[in-house]
């Protein structure tokens, strides 16, 4: 997915930029960027890809080679950013984190005569550039952003730096993703992360709402277009991608996540399904904590049988290829054997997307001597691939250990039953979750319900996001 990061000052922010940047490392590791605003140098900009190598060493001698009282900053998850764009109200660097569905159709309709697009690998658009240049189709800012976000089908959180050093924030026009405003005595900062700018002594300010366009200068905040009323802000923030210590209307990742972990258990109680287990844990690293709210509500002891080797491969997903993915994920997976061998486990994972991981998994703990291997998902089954955001290299609804466990089921007409197979109390449910125990050797299987998730999170169910889960927008 990506994150972004900046700050207009009233002295030189790179070194608070740069950090700033680097706490959004946990949401994709696949480009950074700077860009910066100095009243002798201008507008500069550097880009690097962090595949191999973490933002902050590709990053460590930028305050050699650029300076600023105002700059932003971006984690991405495949563009390039941030860029530079010229327009007839001056030029702007732009960072963005999102999706766009329609971009040829908004080439072809808008921008068909305005000159060309480099295509990146693939021959995809970059997302940046094209909804720079949306913007750059106005006159001001104010109309440019509006204008984007009203022809994009997906989402759009923007943040710009202006050639007068001013920041530009926008969220997107529902809402999905956050965008956060701090303050100290020097200036303001705009963040996808609230932790991220109150580390460095900032305090929060606000959430911008759906929609909701901000100008940010070293002494002040002026709002160029108010929020609007509707909002759905994605559910799978708060039980995946989300950093513990991430709070996202207000409601904390990590406390959500153990309130999660309770829900589950509890409706296992009220089923009757009493299991004997000796430790219950987490799928490391997210599925920690849900896994802890388990374990406090049913009075199993939590215990963390395996760890994840993480100083070098923080995230198995950063590789490419399904099979570098998947050999990352075993060099990393270290049993602790006094936990596993001839021990019943229940584990608790943020989600089950693939399942490609959680097999071999399941098998690394057979293998180490488990006697019994149970699985709680954090998430509902996973039904639709998210359109919104881009949360996974899957390409197809048919990646979906969901979808392809139903076409094995009863082929594409079962397709027309997936709130059925949602549902672990119907025969479909039944016969859905005992085919994936079959194919991952699980003891047992359950899955959160929507229902649970968002009591979880505690917001009004009209304001979340839960396309992935039932097809809802």
């Amino acid at each position: 997915m990506g994150g972004f990061f900046g700050i207009a000052s009233k002295h030189d922010c790179m070194v608070d930029v740069f950090f700033g940047t680097d706490y959004h490392s946990h949401l994709s590791a696949r480009r950074g960027g700077m860009a910066a605003y100095d009243p002798e140098a201008g507008l500069q900009r550097e880009i690097h890809n962090i595949e191999n190598s973490p933002f902050r060493t590709k990053f460590e001698n930028v305050f050699d080679e650029m300076k600023g009282s105002s700059a932003i900053g971006c984690i991405s998850d495949s563009d390039p950013q941030p860029l530079l764009v010229r327009s007839r109200f001056g030029t702007f660097a732009i960072t963005t984190i999102g999706v766009v569905n329609n971009a040829d159709a908004l080439i072809k309709e808008y921008l068909s005569t305005g000159g060309h697009f480099n295509a990146m690998t693939g021959g995809k658009v970059n997302t940046t550039e094209l909804i720079g240049a949306l913007i750059a189709e106005k006159s001001s800012f104010q109309e440019g952003i509006q204008f984007a976000q009203s022809v994009i089908e997906g989402t759009a959180n923007i943040l710009i730096l202006t050639e007068k050093g001013s920041l530009i924030a926008a969220r997107d026009r529902l809402g999905r993703i956050p965008v956060q405003i701090g303050k100290n005595e020097d200036g303001y900062c705009a963040s996808f992360e609230q932790f991220a700018y109150t580390k460095l002594g900032f305090e929060h300010v606000k959430e911008l709402g759906p929609g909701e366009v901000v100008k940010l200068t070293a002494d002040s905040m002026t709002q160029l277009v108010e929020p609007g009323k509707e909002m759905r802000m994605c559910a799978f923030l708060w039980s995946y991608y989300g950093y513990p210590t991430s709070n996202y209307e207000g409601i904390n990742v990590e406390a959500m996540r153990y309130r999660n972990g309770a829900e589950i258990a509890e409706r296992d109680l009220a089923q009757g399904r009493s299991m004997e287990i000796d430790y219950v844990g987490g799928v490391p690293d997210s599925g920690t904590p849900h896994a802890i709210g388990y374990a406090n509500r049913t009075g199993k002891p939590f215990a963390r049988a395996f760890i994840k080797y993480t100083p070098t491969w923080s995230r198995s997903f950063t590789a490419t290829k399904q099979a570098e993915r998947s050999k990352i994920a075993k060099m990393k997976q270290i049993a602790i054997h006094e936990l596993i061998k001839d021990k019943n486990l229940l584990f608790v994972d943020d989600s089950i997307v693939r399942g490609t991981q959680l097999r071999e998994t399941v098998e690394f703990l057979y293998n180490n001597g488990a006697k019994s291997v149970h699985m709680r998902s954090a998430c509902p089954p996973i039904m639709f691939g998210c359109k919104y955001l881009s949360f996974s290299r899957s390409t197809s609804d048919m990646d979906l250990i969901s979808r392809q466990t139903i076409m094995e089921l009863e082929g594409e007409e079962g397709f027309k039953y997936l709130e059925e197979y949602a549902d672990g109390n119907s025969e479909r449910g039944r016969r859905m979750r005992k085919t994936i125990c079959e194919k991952f050797k699980f003891d047992s299987l359950g899955f959160q319900t929507v229902e649970g998730v968002i009591k979880a999170i505690g917001i009004e169910p009209c304001k979340l996001c839960t396309y992935c889960w039932n097809g809802r927008e």
